[in-house]
């Protein structure tokens, strides 16, 4: 189980080693789709990411997740035609470190966006894993590896959520980094060739996007510090992020070859990398000497100041932080983010209707923002007007697919709000996200036994009730289908 599950967290996307690379790219049609369907990989991926929720690694803040996905598609846009989705996420864990999960789902820990020094860099990385997802690297790596490619990446799940189970924070990053440094030498050297591909791909893609190309080794060079790269020489020894200067080098005469319209950065990436810094630190970390520190030093940028207010926040000195975002965030409704930390600031100093107003003339000019909308939700329902805060969570997600703790937000809403029916429901869509659902049909069934709810209500909960339990009795057929095939000493996979 083990060397399963090192051999295909190595494939599945981490930033690894590479010291020879394919001359062109190769062929990745049909084949793959033996192996592994694209709908094998969401599902794959999907239940990793919900391992990493369980034991709290994600950093599920909107502002966080707003931003990273924001910058991620407009890389991804470049990449693809539409037919592949992705879903970026922050993990929290100070090691610098990125990674590609099958189905599109992408994690960038704490420490990889608090090294990078500019946007650039950041986009770099998230381009080079876009570029392990479309390549689809883990399906043609389980290709390599077994005939029943799907059968091993089924393990490699389940050894990832072992973790879970045992109550460790540390085992899913743990894993994925113990598959960089120790998986068998030749799946390394086909993970290698797909590391100087996922480059020259995502080079592309970065360029095409805007964003400076030599970010990318810019970024290398920094992890090649990090590795003891420095003094020029090549460990020969398989780090979590070993990067050799031939791999430095050809990133460099890849971006020198493009002709790129390079945009300006964003201003939210300063305050963003802040933000991280400070909402990821442990529970009892104190930010506030970091930031004098650094203000004695230097006279500090926008970022910082956004920074040293939010410790500011987290330390209970709200009123204290209040001038401060104030300033940044005057004539800023353009950056919600801005206001959003001026609304808590606001509510946790006692000035609840000012947190209120603040959010209303934020959403005047950027409705249906996320953060903006959770925000005010929350606020609403701390206030008790949670039909209205109700109303305006489902203004948005209506039209914006919410993420897991959105929804339950949004169920806790119509739950206070005596919509119990709607409550049941938005539960069975959480358990729906999380991927539980045999839960999710119990939820619904609690709905539709929910008193005075509409023939229209009704009519909603049962069809997606009918909807879930399909796809389970679908699911239930495949898997026995594969069981005979097994029996038969078949060594096809369905598709």
């Amino acid at each position: 189980m083990r060397a399963l599950t090192l051999t295909l967290l190595a494939a599945a996307g981490t930033i690894t080693a590479a010291q020879n690379a394919p001359t062109e790219l190769p062929d990745i049609g049909s084949p793959s789709d033996v192996v592994i369907t694209k709908g094998d990989e969401y599902s794959l991926g999907r239940m990793v990411v919900r391992g990493l929720r369980d034991q709290g690694q994600l950093l599920e803040d909107p502002e966080v997740a707003d931003y990273i996905q924001s910058l991620g598609q407009r890389i991804a846009v470049q990449a693809t035609d539409g037919s592949q989705s992705f879903t970026f996420f922050v993990v929290r864990d100070p090691n610098i470190n990125a990674f590609a999960l099958p189905g599109g789902f992408i994690g960038v820990n704490q420490g990889l966006i608090l090294s990078t020094t500019n946007e650039a860099q950041l986009a770099g990385v998230l381009a080079h894993e876009i570029a392990h997802v479309t390549q689809r690297h883990l399906a043609r790596s389980a290709r390599s590896q077994s005939k029943q490619g799907l059968v091993t990446a089924a393990a490699l799940v389940a050894a990832i959520l072992i973790g879970a189970a045992t109550g460790s924070a540390d085992a899913v990053p743990a894993g994925i980094a113990l598959a960089q440094g120790s998986a068998a030498q030749a799946q390394l050297n086909y993970t290698r060739a797909n590391e100087y591909e996922a480059d020259r791909v995502g080079i592309g893609i970065l360029s095409a996007a805007g964003f400076d190309p030599n970010s990318m080794a810019d970024f290398f060079e920094t992890i090649g510090r990090r590795s003891g790269l420095s003094s020029g020489i090549v460990p020969e020894l398989l780090q979590s992020h070993p990067v050799s200067s031939n791999r430095i080098a050809e990133a460099r005469e890849r971006a020198r070859q493009l002709a790129t319209s390079i945009r300006p950065e964003t201003e939210s990436y300063a305050f963003m990398r802040e933000r991280v810094r400070v909402i990821a630190s442990p529970a009892d970390s104190d930010l506030r000497p970091y930031y004098t520190d650094r203000a004695n030093r230097n006279p500090p940028t926008r970022g910082e100041q956004f920074g040293a207010a939010l410790a500011q926040l987290q330390a209970g000195e709200a009123v204290a932080a209040l001038p401060v975002l104030r300033e940044i965030g005057r004539d800023r409704l353009d950056l919600p983010f801005l206001q959003t930390a001026l609304a808590t600031a606001q509510a946790s100093a006692g000035d609840k209707n000012g947190a209120i107003d603040t959010l209303e003339r934020a959403l005047k000019i950027s409705p249906r923002n996320v953060p903006l909308t959770v925000r005010y939700g929350e606020l609403l329902l701390a206030e008790g007007r949670a039909r209205l805060a109700h109303q305006v969570l489902l203004d948005v997600f209506n039209v914006v697919p919410p993420t897991q703790a959105q929804i339950k937000l949004t169920a806790m809403a119509a739950s206070a709000a005596g919509d119990t029916g709607d409550a049941y429901y938005y539960m069975s869509e959480y358990h729906i996200s999380g991927g539980d659902l045999p839960l999710a049909c119990e939820q619904l069934e609690l709905a539709l036994a929910a008193r005075d709810i509409t023939p229209i209500q009704r009519q909603k909960y049962a069809a997606r009730l009918k909807e879930i339990r399909d796809v389970i009795a679908e699911s239930s057929g495949k898997r026995k289908r594969k069981r005979e095939q097994r029996d038969d000493g078949s060594d096809k996979v369905s598709p």
